[in-house]
């Protein structure tokens, strides 16, 4: 699949979302944070969460059935960073435990803080193709 299609649902009936890979990806990844516990299995936590001095976004952020702290990234179309991308958040995140766990409790309340386990980070990346070198490394 080289360009990743999104539909609208409503009556049953889907039609395609036309527009720039912006929108779109921006539109995908609002539906997916909606619905996140519901596809993914993923509590949603926060999106486009600033990561400071790192300089970047992280898409979506979660907590999945496991309490393992979960990282979504969007892109509409093969993008090569991705994989980096994620990689570099993951790194991010790992050096910024006390502030992902104060993020779940502001969100999810204390108790679902505590439990937050932190052996077993994931990634979760969307996009309309992978390149084959991303699919080694993954």
């Amino acid at each position: 699949m080289s360009d990743l299609k999104v539909f609208r649902v409503r009556g049953g009936r889907a039609t395609e979302i036309p527009g720039a890979s912006v929108a779109v990806e921006r539109e995908l990844q609002s539906l997916v944070e909606a619905n996140m516990e519901a596809m993914l299995g993923i509590r949603f936590l926060a999106t486009e969460y600033p990561t400071g001095q790192h300089r970047g976004r992280i898409d979506s952020l979660g907590l999945d059935e496991n309490c393992n702290p979960v990282i979504v990234e969007y892109k509409r179309s093969r993008d090569q960073n991705v994989i980096n991308q994620a990689l570099s958040y993951l790194y991010w995140l790992q050096g910024h435990t006390h502030e992902f766990e104060n993020l779940v409790k502001e969100k999810l309340g204390v108790e679902a803080a505590a439990p937050v386990d932190w052996s077993n980070l994931h990634l979760v990346c969307i996009a309309g193709a992978f390149s084959p070198h991303d699919k080694v490394a993954v």
